[in-house]
């Protein structure tokens, strides 16, 4: 694992392991070195450059102000969201959709006007980045399986993906590998990407073990970057692998994927916490949830409506002047920061890491614990648990922004005021989207299945909070009790298929959940959130699960794919462009018999009993330890009697043997013992060798190793490996 610097332009994209793109901690001090700005070749490390010239403030505002009645988006998103949209979205849909005789549609008649998409990816670590992989892959036209049941395209004409934490993850390491399939994205290509790597232990490569070699270097290595950045004045404590030095948030328009206009819109979400509060409750509807595209870091919510240029995030700013006269910072929005910003979901080990973890394996908690109680006894500064950013937006909004007269903002993992889905910036109405597709990898549940929860809460805050900012939540079950019994949450399911305006009062969402199998094999892909690896193996099966349920939908009452879901989506992702159209295109036969089966209707909702033998316990496919070896005690005990009987026999003659051996060494030794008497000098009584003797002939030599000496910390034990 060694340091490696990618240059930018060119760049030569290598796979980003996501357990390498989370930042654990950020901590994040003062800016006071001179720094030159970065190159193509001297980004070894992650520290930011600083007292960089900042822009003439005379004629650039690194600010942009907007009220929540009169929204605007940045210049650079709507220019590259509308070109899009014009030429690659719109040749996207004729592709998938042919010319649409199989929706019954006359398709020439939607060019210009078929909706805008967006896809959301919750939170949830390597289980909901792994079931956002799996699901995308089900979404996109290179994928043959996907293209062949008709889902495969719904990935192309998506303008906007909006990550949080472990969703950050995915998309994070999309983009930075330049679009790759999921495929060669996950498990490699054999050349330019080198896949996830998940079978590696995510605190601790080497093993529990933090005193082996290899864990050794792997802390000496992010050691070294945190001294990069100390001697910059800055600390941003990390544990990541040393992949991605000098990649950069921003620097994504300059991705060849992105250029090419491939991709969509990238969003990251992250709340924060009231500056100064050290809160490690969670947080309520009120407080501010900030997005960061490669643009700026802003916030819809109404309490704030601004945003600041990305590139000079970093930069203490006070009413939108740098405090330092004319110097900036840049380089503050490396990728793993951008990601660990809205991934810090272990942030409550920094309150309970004197307890027991829960949801942690013994191995995974006993390292981080150790490794954290030995950080933190030498690192007290501002907060521990929170991502630290310099307030952009110090000055602004006095009478409504919770954080105006902080120096710094306090961000947290996205999900930390109950909303793990990353909805927010996709019912921004400036956006105007049609469709939100959400790729439901929550674990709410004690089976961790989603069961709405991020949703009602989204619902809840659009409805208070942003309804002068926001699009509204489509109706959906009101507690999750309700969206167990309608199964909803076990089967892809159309919210908001008959709006009773035109222009519709909410987006269509698509919900891909999560869920047991359909053919009610044993589920997989309900891991915990904590669990910090999967095997290889384990991957593969979890992948593979997840596609066939997202290109199968499913069949009432049965346990088989429904083989027209491809047409399903279609009908539902397009469904909104009729109403673009004057007059108002009629649903077509095919799609209004799609909707009966998919859409969720609050006035004859569906029942859970449409899908039997679903299977919720998960099923551990590569069992190990305790686990695995009772199960082979079990399925071998006759064997391993017959050989136990078999064992105690050779012993027995072993030992017969042995006695017989140790009685004819002790009169071989008499014998020699013997001649030394007669070889002994007669006046000293010393031993004089015989002709080609060695004194070692005769004198065993003993070599006793010296203890080890422990040279780690008093009175604590050292973790070992199991």
């Amino acid at each position: 694992m060694a340091a490696e610097s990618l240059n930018i332009i060119p760049r030569v994209y290598r796979s980003l392991p996501m357990p390498s793109v989370f930042l654990l901690l950020a901590l994040v001090g003062s800016a006071l070195s001179q720094d030159p700005l970065p190159t193509q070749d001297n980004v070894t490390d992650y520290a930011p450059f600083m007292n960089v010239e900042c822009p003439d403030f005379s004629t650039t505002s690194l600010i942009r102000e907007f009220s929540p009645q009169n929204q605007s988006l940045h210049p650079s998103e709507v220019q590259y969201v509308e070109s899009r949209l014009n030429t690659t979205v719109q040749d996207a849909w004729n592709t998938w959709l042919g010319d649409g005789s199989t929706l019954s549609y006359n398709l020439s008649a939607f060019q210009g006007r078929f909706p805008k998409v967006g896809l959301a990816i919750p939170g949830g670590g390597l289980r909901a980045a792994q079931y956002g992989a799996g699901c995308l892959s089900g979404l996109d036209a290179r994928n043959d399986s996907a293209k062949a049941a008709g889902t495969g395209g719904l990935l192309q004409v998506a303008s906007y993906m909006t990550g949080l934490s472990g969703g950050s993850w995915v998309t994070g390491s999309l983009f930075f590998n330049n679009w790759p399939t999921i495929k060669d994205l996950v498990f490699g290509n054999g050349g330019s990407l080198d896949g996830w790597k998940l079978d590696l232990p995510f605190i601790s490569p080497d093993g529990d073990d933090v005193f082996s070699t290899d864990n050794q270097y792997f802390y000496g290595s992010i050691l070294w970057s945190v001294i990069a950045k100390a001697q910059a004045g800055i600390i941003f404590s990390r544990m990541r692998r040393l992949h991605g030095a000098g990649q950069l948030w921003s620097d994504i328009p300059d991705i060849p994927a992105f250029q090419q206009q491939l991709t969509p819109f990238p969003l990251i979400v992250a709340d924060s916490r009231p500056s100064g509060s050290n809160l490690t409750t969670a947080l309520g509807p009120e407080s501010v949830v900030y997005e960061i595209s490669p643009f700026e870091i802003a916030s819809f919510d109404p309490q704030l409506s601004a945003g600041m240029n990305l590139t000079y995030a970093g930069t203490h700013l006070s009413n939108g002047k740098a405090e330092n006269g004319s110097a900036c910072v840049r380089g503050f929005d490396q990728a793993g920061f951008i990601m660990g910003t809205s991934a810090s979901l272990f942030n409550q080990i920094f309150d309970f890491a004197h307890n027991t973890l829960q949801g942690f394996s013994s191995s995974d908690s006993n390292t981080v614990i150790y490794i954290l109680q030995r950080q933190l006894r030498s690192v007290r500064t501002r907060a521990d648990d929170v991502a630290n950013w310099p307030n952009p937006f110090n000055g602004l909004k006095s009478d409504t922004y919770q954080d105006t007269k902080a120096t710094w903002i306090e961000l947290i993992d996205g999900a930390s005021n109950g909303e793990n889905i990353p909805y927010g910036p996709l019912f921004v109405r400036s956006r105007a989207l049609d469709v939100i597709v959400t790729i439901e990898g929550s674990a709410d549940d004690t089976n961790n299945w989603p069961n709405g929860t991020g949703a009602i809460q989204t619902s809840s805050r659009l409805s208070t909070i942003l309804r002068s900012t926001h699009q509204q939540f489509p109706p959906i079950p009101q507690t999750a009790g309700d969206w167990i019994s309608t199964g909803v949450r076990q089967r892809a399911t159309f919210f908001g298929c008959d709006p009773l305006q035109t222009p519709a009062e909410y987006p269509l969402v698509i919900y891909l959940p999560n869920a047991p199998p359909i053919t009610g094999d044993d589920p997989v892909t309900n891991t915990g959130t904590f669990d910090l690896s999967y095997p290889l193996k384990h991957t593969q099966l979890f992948l593979d699960q997840v596609h066939f349920n997202t290109i199968s939908g499913f069949t009432p009452n049965a346990n088989t794919p429904d083989p027209n879901f491809g047409v399903c989506l279609q009908c539902a992702a397009v469904d909104r462009a009729r109403a673009k159209i004057t007059p108002v295109v009629p649903r077509s036969s095919i799609c209004s018999q799609c909707f009966q089966q998919y859409c969720y209707d609050p006035q004859h909702p569906p029942s859970q009993s449409e899908l039997p033998n679903r299977k919720l316990t998960f099923k551990d496919p590569t069992p190990q330890g305790l686990t695995k070896v009772t199960g082979f005690l079990g399925s071998n005990k006759f064997r391993l009697l017959g050989g136990l009987i078999g064992l105690v026999v050779f012993i027995g003659l072993l030992s017969g043997g042995l006695i017989w051996w140790k009685k004819r060494r002790d009169k071989q030794m008499y014998s020699q013992v013997k001649i030394l008497h007669d070889d002994a000098d007669d006046a000293t009584g010393l031993w004089r060798p015989s002709q080609g003797q060695r004194y070692s002939d005769y004198h065993a030599e003993a070599y006793e190793l010296s203890e080890p000496k422990w040279e780690g910390p008093e009175k604590e034990s050292r973790p070992h490996s199991p």
